[in-house]
């Protein structure tokens, strides 16, 4: 079953990937109107989830991500599918152009990867963002989603897959959504057909994908995000940027987890408080290390650092707070703890801000703003299907542009490499690079 499912998209990745960019947005189109024409029953559904969620007491966060109906998200979603038709073709760019020999001219031309395995947690959201980012880039994609959003799931791969159906050039089958557990383990197996793995959930389930998979994985396990008070911070500044990043949206993978105060600041008994009163205000939780407990002048929503408290996502109102000795000892911190997701230095001085930004090894590097500014539509990117913590191929909030790799394409009228030097010949190549302002 596994093997036809994974083979059945790569055949309609075949076809899929030589559709124009406007069959393919128009199909993004066509998805868009079929999901706003069945919003009050998708919700129901959705509504089915959250019951189940809240009876069989899954955690808030979870919980929170599941949500599709709360601040405006099914309307956010809806206008990640037009945000993404309206992006301009990621297929056929040029990238290199270069003349080897009269009329044998060689180009570099972006292409889409393949067939995608998305396996996802909680955000029914999911299903819409992949299904637009994919046909846009000419991917084909098979989605699972966690049996804590089955309802919403069915509702929304239902709707997703009849309008492709019925409504499109793009093959049915380039969007396969899948239900059963037992069909993951298959799949991840399915290497011939399958070229890239995008797991979204929790660190367990991406852990365990990578270990069990030959395919490459495109992801992260943990959002260790951390942020670092300097002495030189502005800490009427610092507050509204560590209160945003902590209180935004707490479940999210880009939620400050960790807080580094330089020591000048946590000495400063009135600096160190004015941060920890309006982290109180905020009703979060700081789990403090015994130099800024000292400091503190109440312990109201305070509790000791435990042991692994600088090497844990919280995803939900806490904290972690300790005091480093300098910017140096903050950015080996970070190195050594973070999960190298999104990182941010609170400073007036830019030497500070620059040695920081190259200092720290995270996808995201950021000065005087918050780590929830980590995410795909916010970078302008439409939409996205992950946060990639990984050197290569994608870093980052990974939208159309981390879905797409590229061919080299070699154009030639009856050229034979024995003609040439290296290969017998004694002709020489020209190596002259031409314009690249072309598209395949």
């Amino acid at each position: 079953m596994a093997e036809t499912i994974a083979r059945e998209a790569n055949t309609a990745f075949s076809v899929l990937k030589t559709l124009s960019n406007e069959e393919r947005s128009d199909a993004l189109h066509q998805i868009y109107a079929g999901l706003k024409a069945r919003k009050y029953e998708i919700l129901q559904y959705n509504k089915l989830d959250m019951d189940s969620a809240t009876a069989n007491n899954l955690s808030s966060s979870l919980i929170k991500r599941l949500d599709l109906s709360g601040n405006g998200k099914f309307d956010a979603m809806l206008q990640g599918i037009l945000d993404v038709a309206a992006l301009p073709d990621p297929i056929g760019k040029c990238t290199l152009a270069r003349k080897l020999d009269e009329g044998l001219e060689l180009y570099r031309v972006t292409a889409p990867i393949g067939v995608l395995l998305i396996i996802f947690e909680s955000r029914p959201e999911v299903i819409a963002n992949i299904t637009a980012l994919a046909i846009k880039s000419g991917n084909a994609a098979i989605l699972k989603g966690g049996k804590e959003s089955y309802q919403t799931f069915k509702i929304l791969s239902d709707i997703v897959n009849q309008v492709l159906d019925h409504h499109t050039k793009v093959p049915k089958d380039a969007i396969k959504l899948i239900e059963s557990r037992e069909e993951v383990g298959d799949l991840l197996s399915q290497d011939k057909y399958i070229d890239l793995v995008i797991p979204r959930g929790s660190n367990s389930l991406v852990r365990n994908i990578k270990e069990n998979t030959k395919i490459p994985v495109l992801g992260h396990a943990d959002g260790i995000c951390s942020i670092f008070v300097d002495e030189s911070a502005d800490i009427a500044k610092s507050v509204r940027i560590i209160v945003d990043s902590k209180t935004n949206y707490p479940a999210g993978c880009n939620a400050v987890e960790q807080l580094l105060v330089h020591q000048s600041v946590a000495q400063d008994k009135i600096k160190l408080n004015q941060i920890h009163q309006a982290l109180r205000n905020a009703g979060v939780t700081v789990h403090v290390t015994p130099e800024i407990l000292d400091k503190l002048d109440s312990t109201d929503g305070v509790e000791a650092a435990g042991p692994d408290a600088f090497d844990f996502e919280y995803l939900s109102l806490d904290i972690s707070v300790k005091s480093v000795e300098s910017l140096e000892d903050a950015i080996s911190h970070i190195n050594q703890h973070s999960s190298k997701h999104t990182d941010c230095i609170l400073t007036e001085v830019k030497a500070n801000a620059d040695k920081f930004l190259k200092g720290v090894d995270s996808a995201g590097v950021y000065w005087n703003c918050s780590t929830r500014f980590a995410d795909g539509f916010r970078y302008g990117f439409g939409t996205e299907v992950g946060i990639s913590t990984n050197k290569i191929h994608a870093r980052g909030p990974v939208g159309l542009e981390g879905l797409m790799s590229y061919q080299y394409q070699l154009r030639g009228n009856g050229h034979i490499a024995a003609e040439y030097k290296g290969a017998g010949g004694n002709k020489s190549f020209v190596h002259e690079d031409i314009s690249t302002n072309v598209r395949f």
